[in-house]
């Protein structure tokens, strides 16, 4: 089963009178498959925001449809198993870690024991049991993301909607949320996350999709992707220093063993320019 299908998915946004329509989102054809991390990529403005609103319903489409685990994105039901974390999340900053996990926890129907249990694993979680009792004015940026996180994971769901999870984030607030994504990825969870930051999310996401103007423009499987299949890189061993210069043509007579044979990898940021520049359709702001 797909957690997120769209068909078509068209979003114009009306600028005012006798200024025409801002096309945001173009006909878009996703496909998340359950239990998978999949990257949301394009640079600002390209419309990846958009498509998050629209599988949430918090937007309507111009045209075409979208499905949560095959339940039409219209019904308040197709968002019963969906935790979100906005780009910039805003919390009240005067309650403290626990506090706000209570307040969101009664927010989806929970109380008692099960919510003082979840709230228990969900700080463990996340990394900030010591910051439990610290009001969030005090709490980093890193922080801040985390205990945002660990709001959207408050009534266990199946389908995890970031938006820039890592934006503004340090170094090591980066990678905490990096390696958590992971953690929920081995639970079973399938995580749709938007970003521009491509470096951080090569190592997280197994399938990937480049939007630009509105256009999904490249998809497809990180790891071959970003292999370059215009060189070779052969890894042999024992082979003979004077063999070395004729290792095309005879590595087998020259006595060494063939260790390895592999398309040495580019990088998903070189990849995701050379899709930029390819796309000939110039540059514009849709978000």
């Amino acid at each position: 089963m797909d957690a997120i299908r769209t068909e078509q998915l068209t979003k114009k946004y009306d600028l005012g009178w006798r200024k025409g329509r801002l096309l945001a989102l173009d006909k878009l054809n996703l496909r998340v498959h359950e239990g998978e991390v999949y990257g949301l990529l394009g640079p600002n403005g390209s419309g990846k925001s958009t498509t998050l609103k629209l599988i949430l319903d918090l937007i309507a489409p111009t045209e075409g449809q979208a499905w949560v685990f095959d339940v039409p994105c219209r019904k308040v039901t197709s968002r019963l198993h969906v935790g979100f974390l906005p780009e910039n999340p805003y919390f009240y900053r005067y309650l403290t870690g626990v506090e706000t996990l209570e307040f969101y926890g009664k927010l989806c129907g929970m109380g008692g024991a099960p919510l003082r249990r979840r709230i228990e694993e969900l700080l463990e979680l996340v990394g900030l049991v010591k910051a439990r009792d610290r009001r969030l004015s005090g709490y980093s940026k890193g922080m801040l993301q985390r205990i945002g996180l660990a709001q959207a994971l408050i009534h266990d769901p199946k389908l995890l909607l970031l938006d820039e999870p890592t934006a503004g984030v340090d170094p090591i607030g980066s990678k905490d949320i990096r390696d958590l994504i992971l953690r929920l990825k081995g639970m079973g969870k399938t995580v749709l996350l938007s970003s521009h930051l491509l470096a951080q999310v090569q190592n997280v996401c197994d399938r990937i999709g480049v939007l630009n103007l509105g256009q999904l423009i490249l998809e497809g499987d990180v790891r071959t992707l970003i292999s370059d299949q215009r060189r070779l890189s052969i890894t042999v061993q024992d082979l003979p220093e004077a063999a070395r210069t004729r290792v095309e043509e005879a590595v087998r007579a020259a006595g060494a063993t063939v260790v390895g044979v592999e398309n040495p990898q580019t990088t998903l940021e070189s990849l995701f320019l050379d899709a930029l520049n390819k796309d000939q359709r110039g540059t514009g702001h849709h978000d």
